[in-house]
This record gives C-alpha cells, structure tokens and sequence, in this order.
C-alpha cells in the first residue's frame, strides 16, 4: 500500500516509491529504493523534497503515535560533508558488461531519438517546449553511462544522414553525463548536465531544412544562418518550461571558445561556465567522429588526438577530464598492436586506461584475416603502439566488431 508523508517523517527501513517536487531537486537517481544507509535518509531530510510515497508492503510504515510520545526521537544523522571525489578511475558499483549494455542501450537510443524529433517537431509547429518532460529520459541515458559508459556513447555514434540531428542529442546528453561524473559533479549535477546536453541544439531545428541537410560545405551565408541556431534555441527554451540557467546557458554557449574567437558572443575564458565549456568538448567530439552526407566519421581515437592539437578551442582541464572519461583510445577505435596486429577497441579498463579490451582480426605482416579475438590488454604482454586510419577499411565492418561477439 502507498503512502504519502513528509520527508521528516522518513525513517530508515522505509521503502521509498517516489519523490514528490521538482525532478531536479531529487537527491538520488532512483527514488525506489529501501531506505538503508543514514546519509541517505539525512540526504533525503536535507533535499528541496518535502514530500515521498512510501510502500508499506515492501518497507516499515511511520511509526506509531504512542511509540512516537514515549520513544526518544532518533538522531538524524548529520549530512556528510561535501566534498569532490577523486577522478573516476573506478568502476561504478553497478558496472555491467559491455556486451549487456548495449542491449539496453539500443532501446534508450531509440527512444530518446523519438523524443528529439519530437521537440523538433514541436519547436517548428510553434508551441512551447517541455524541457521537464524529457527529465525520465536523461535518467535513462545516466543509468546506462553508470552501467557502462562506452556503450550508449559509442552506440549513438552509429546514426544515419537523417538521425543525425536527433541522435546527435542523445549523444551529447551521454557524453555531458559521463564528463560530469568525471569531474566529480554529484548527482543533481549530472542530471542538469545531461539534460543541457539534449537540448544543447534545439535552436537546428528553426534552421532552414535546406541549410541544415545540404549534403556538403555550408556557403558563408548559409553558415551565418547557421551560427544564429544558438540563440534561436536558447529563445525556445526561454519561452517553454522546465529548463533552469544552467541548460539555458549550454544551449547558448556551446559553441563560445576559451581564446574568444566562437560564437555568439566572443566569450573568452571564464566568461563561458563550466557547463558550456562541457558543451563544447562534447558537441564538437560526437560531430567529428559521426557519419555525414558529405564525409565519413573520423576514428574515435584520432578524434581525441586532433582535438588535443586544437588550441584555444576547448578548456584544457576539461579536455583532459573528457579524455579520462572516454578513454585515451575509445571504443570503436582501430589500433596497431605490437605484434603487428590490427584490433579494434571493444571496452575500456577504467584503472589502465591505455590497455583497453580490443577485438583483433588482422595480421598486418601476413595482410590476412585472422578469426575474431578479444583480448584485454591489461592481462596481456600485446600493446597499443599505434591509432590506424580507417581510410582503408570496410566502416560497417569496423562497427560489427565492437558491437558484436564474433560467431563461432
């Protein structure tokens, strides 16, 4: 049986079924839980939320009037102290397989890019955007980056010529999530980042679709069009509901630079918040390594190296962290070996990140084909000593062998 109390009702053994207020406020990134730990009951007490439901049947109900006036009231625990963890060189507890994760990734890909065209669908017919509403999906995408984060990142990569807009989103909002995590943002944060992330490019959708399509080089009028899409989108969201100033801003900023030379504004420095300058790094990576009418997709891990090269365009200490929570060779990238094979990147190793697990199918010396092997570099004398073009190669081919356990 459900119940609704207030949160100073709340008490440890409780089974909590839902949170009442705004999505963002919530403490946790599930609120069905059994309440067990006290610093996440003092969380709970701490929190904007001033109301949850309870299951009775599944947990203690609130304690009884009589026991109340003669029982001394519990110590609340106090909440622990804040603090910014280390760099995420763990995994998180609730790590899954790669191979399981993208299972469960492919139907949040799906349903996030039906909820983009939907907002772009929205935005062009003229009615007001419902920024809030796309909050379960955010949730979504988080629990799948903490299950595992390479695969929906990696697995959004994968869009076509007319995904790309809408897929381009859930991408970002993943990556946001995953470089959050990274700088040790709690989770309210990584909530608000991911959804800055999904809507970071709403204003494409007032583009002109000629522009926005056209299958190659943007002329320098049509791009100055394009440049306006920042702006375009932050109006959107203005006059809509649910996003706060730090998706506004994201929406806005994304594509401001460190040395002042992006757009809208010039901002320089520290002009451009944090979350921007996230933004930023996250926008340009899903665009480079993704397939366009008029280019193929760069390699995941030569897109790390040329954003590396690229100075005053993204936040250094950002940068880095982007490159912590992706992995120095991410998934999907082909690499050389020192036993002159190539491999393909299926996972990464958290504690080692340039020993990845890769996939190797090809014997460069021999120019054969090899059967399908994974391989974790971290438990093997076999090394990265090279990122390859993928020029050369079959790019569905590529793809399969991350994606897939070989057949036997």
């Amino acid at each position: 049986m459900l119940k609704k109390i207030p949160v100073t009702e709340a008490r440890l053994g409780m089974h909590l079924q839902r949170l009442e207020g705004p999505w963002l406020s919530h403490p946790f990134w599930k609120t069905s839980f059994t309440l067990d730990d006290p610093a996440d009951l003092a969380r709970l007490r701490a929190s904007a939320v001033t109301h949850c439901w309870i299951d009775v049947a599944l947990g203690l109900d609130v304690a009884a009037p009589a026991a109340a006036a003669t029982a001394a009231p519990a110590p609340v625990p106090a909440p622990a102290p804040a603090r910014v963890p280390a760099p995420a060189v763990a995994a998180p507890p609730a790590w899954t397989s790669m191979d399981e994760e993208l299972q469960r990734a492919a139907q949040i890909c799906k349903s996030g890019r039906a909820a983009v065209k939907s907002l772009f669908a929205e935005a062009r017919m003229g009615r007001a955007l419902d920024a809030e509403g796309c909050l379960p999906l955010v949730d979504d995408i988080a629990g799948s980056v903490l299950r595992n984060p390479g695969a929906l990142v990696s697995l959004a990569r994968l869009k076509t010529a007319d995904d790309y807009s809408y897929m381009h989103s859930v991408a970002v909002c993943a990556l946001m999530v995953s470089l959050a995590r990274q700088l040790g943002m709690d989770d309210a944060a990584c909530r608000e980042a991911g959804l800055a992330g999904l809507m970071h490019d709403l204003g494409k959708a007032m583009m002109p679709l000629e522009v926005l399509n056209k299958p190659g080089r943007l002329t320098e009028a049509e791009f100055a069009v394009m440049k306006t899409h920042p702006v375009r989108g932050h109006e959107l969201l203005v006059e809509g509901r649910g996003a706060g100033p730090a998706v506004l801003e994201v929406c806005l900023h994304h594509h401001e630079r460190p040395d002042g030379r992006g757009y809208p504004h010039g901002l320089a420095g520290d002009e451009v918040s944090l979350l921007a300058r996230m933004g930023a790094v996250c926008d340009v990576y899903d665009a480079i390594t993704s397939n366009r009418p008029y280019k193929a997709g760069w390699d995941p891990a030569e897109s790390v190296a040329q954003m590396a090269s690229w100075k005053g365009q993204f936040d250094d200490a950002v940068f880095q962290a982007f490159v912590r929570s992706l992995g120095i060779y991410p998934t999907g990238s082909l690499v050389r070996l020192a036993s002159q094979r190539l491999a393909v990147v299926v996972e990464q190793n958290p504690q080692l990140l340039t020993a990845p697990t890769v996939r190797v199918f090809y014997a460069i010396e021999s120019q054969r084909e090899l059967p399908a092997e994974r391989l974790d570099l971290a438990r093997s004398t076999d090394r990265i000593v090279a990122r390859e073009s993928r020029k050369d190669w079959d790019g569905a081919r590529l793809e399969s062998l991350w994606k897939d356990e070989p057949e036997h």
